[in-house]
């Protein structure tokens, strides 16, 4: 298939996307979206750690408590 100026088709979809930056946004917004991922794992892990430590402690005051009030009836 040829064009009204001479060049073939398929150098002409070359040549549009070579000068399209739709890719390439394209590629920044994944970009963007892998690092908001890696962030949110990372703070739902820091989070879950931190969590599992305060109810440990909890845990382990009651736990305290409830041997306190026990040996002492």
């Amino acid at each position: 298939m040829r064009l009204r100026n001479g060049i073939n088709s398929i150098d002409a979809n070359q040549r549009r996307l070579i000068i399209s930056e739709a890719g390439a946004t394209g590629i920044e917004y994944a970009f963007i979206a892998c690092f908001i991922a890696i962030a949110i794992s990372i703070g739902v892990g820091l989070a879950g750690n931190g969590l599992n430590k305060m109810f440990y402690i909890i845990g382990d005051k009651m736990m305290n408590a409830s041997n306190t009030a026990q040996s002492s009836n």
